[in-house]
């Protein structure tokens, strides 16, 4: 009864912080719209040049470092030594804010020399300023995993969802502000890079407000400290921080390694093969226009692959084989179907698409390329999660980390021929070779056929059928209007109006070739309603 009730508890608190995750990724994509339409494709550029160094921080304090404190805390407290498990938490602030003064000693002496790396001396004020985050992620880290480990989500997921919500208001606002009042682009971004310590500020402070109502302080400060008596404990906790949070934390740096490489050598390839500065920087701020489609496009294909996780944890905890090899084959097959209709449904529609969120079509046939990004990344991340769900980090951590020299490597060798579509491309290659390694690495972990040739070959006629649908779609459309008559308005009308149809063919024949079984539907939203679509025998 005790390991049914724990593990209800679990699978509600991992539905909780998957809908906080699936809204503050959301979020995180649809303002990057509206920002450029503030500062244009040079202002894009300025920024998206700086966000991974935020990301990373995002990322160490959401997905890594909580996790494990939480692991630690709930075996301290399992084993009834309660001052012990306050020290952890005193000891792993200490531990990550030495880390997080490192990161930030790091990033704010070394802007300059990193600004210079990127060939655009002008970012180091960018830089310098998104270091501050690494002295707050710590207090935050640790608070979160305090929560996570009592088994309460609610703080966690208020807090990124908060942090989210005002870092997004601070950005817009100063953009708009600092642009009404004529300031540098440069100094511009600055302004939206403020936006990062008054999310993080606020994602601490409702924490603590959770602490201060529930009168929970002295859950956490420890009542007397003995270090000498403690040392093993501390060596213990800063090997288990060091190990176990830095995998789970490089597993989720996938697509943040993709824009830092970018961010390193794209533009000064671009200025390296002959191409004047300025208009470098604005070929990198159109090729910056994918990260929120393929932001956007990711959240949709892992979305619903990573909601049958938390199942997969009360299969292993109940030890039901069977079932747990069924709800792995469900979501690669859920990050399969939606990441394919996602990939190429954008690619078919990305011109009026382009128009409607960014004023023109600039770049559509190397944001139609990166579409396909969405397809690779969203069969990743499932997997990763599946894995370390299995109790896999060693491996996830080090296919990620090979992305970094892989794309960086293919960047340099396509970026200097081919220019921004050589960059896409490179993320296509690098994204493909690895999640082909996962797949098969998977399959020789659990023994499952993972991608059988019936899946692949009604994924591939429901992708037919919405192409032919979307074209005609386009041409009926084409004809009746111009997008460059009406401008975004029309786009809007093509793209909205081909998303609904194109969606529509995709899932009816997807759903007519019973490619899930009814068991499986209702465990989707609405999945009651989706077997009407399928196929009956009388």
């Amino acid at each position: 009864m005790k390991q049914t009730s724990s593990s209800q508890t679990l699978v509600k608190g991992t539905f909780i912080l998957t809908i906080a995750a699936v809204v503050t990724k959301i979020l995180s994509a649809v303002y990057r719209v509206p920002f450029q339409n503030i500062v244009g494709d040079i202002g894009f550029y300025i920024y998206q040049q700086v966000y991974p160094f935020y990301g990373i921080a995002v990322v160490l304090s959401t997905t890594g470092f909580p996790v494990v404190i939480s692991k630690l805390f709930t075996e301290q407290q399992e084993n009834g030594n309660e001052e012990k498990s306050r020290f952890l938490l005193l000891v792993s602030y200490f531990s990550l804010q030495f880390f997080g003064l490192v990161c930030f000693l790091s990033l704010y002496l070394g802007a300059d020399k990193i600004a210079i790396w990127m060939n655009d001396g002008e970012l180091a004020s960018l830089i310098k300023v998104v270091s501050i985050v690494f002295l707050t992620f710590p207090l935050v880290s640790v608070l979160r995993g305090y929560f996570q480990a009592r088994g309460d989500m609610v703080p966690t997921a208020l807090s990124q969802v908060g942090e989210q919500t005002v870092r997004i208001v601070t950005i817009l606002c100063l953009a708009s502000l600092f642009i009404h009042k004529g300031f540098s682009l440069y100094l511009v971004g600055s302004g939206a890079m403020v936006g990062s310590i008054t999310g993080s500020i606020i994602s601490a402070i409702i924490l603590f407000m959770f602490i201060w109502k529930r009168k929970e302080w002295k859950r956490i400060v420890p009542e007397k400290v003995n270090l000498h008596s403690y040392y093993l404990e501390i060596k213990e906790i800063v090997k288990a921080l060091t190990v176990q949070g830095f995998l789970v934390c490089i597993s989720g740096l996938l697509l943040i390694m993709i824009q830092l490489v970018d961010a390193l050598n794209l533009y000064s390839l671009l200025t390296a093969s002959g191409i004047e500065q300025s208009m470098a920087k604005g070929l990198k701020g159109i090729f910056d226009r994918g990260q929120p489609l393929i932001q956007l496009g990711t959240v949709a294909a892992t979305s619903m692959s990573l909601a049958i996780v938390p199942l997969m944890t009360r299969e292993r905890l109940a030890d039901h084989t069977a079932s747990l090899h069924d709800k792995i084959r469900l979501a690669v097959k859920l990050s399969i179907v939606i990441g394919a209709g996602a990939s190429f449904g954008l690619w078919a529609i990305i011109k009026p698409t382009n128009i409607m969120l960014f004023e023109n079509e600039f770049g559509s046939d190397i944001l139609g390329i990166l579409s396909f990004v969405i397809l690779f990344t969203s069969v990743i991340l499932t997997v990763i999660a599946i894995m370390q769900g299995l109790g896999s980090l060693l491996f996830p951590a080090v296919a990620v980390a090979c992305v970094f020299p892989l794309k960086y490597f293919l960047n340099i060798l396509l970026i200097p021929i081919y220019g921004t579509m050589g960059a896409a491309v490179s993320s296509l290659i690098t994204l493909g070779l690895i999640s082909l390694v996962f797949i098969l690495r998977l399959k020789q972990m659990v023994g499952l056929s993972l991608l059988p040739f019936r899946l692949l070959l009604i994924v591939a006629a429901a992708t037919f059928a919405m192409l032919v649908f979307l074209k005609a779609f386009l041409f009926v459309t084409g004809v009746i209007f111009s997008t460059h008559h009406i401008g975004r308005a029309g786009a809007a009308l093509e793209a909205l109006g081909a998303v609904i149809g194109g969606g529509f063919t995709y899932l009816w024949v997807i759903m007519r070739g019973n490619v899930f079984l009814k068991d499986e539907l209702v465990l989707f939203p609405f999945g009651s309603r989706l077997m009407y679509l399928m196929s009956r025998k009388d």
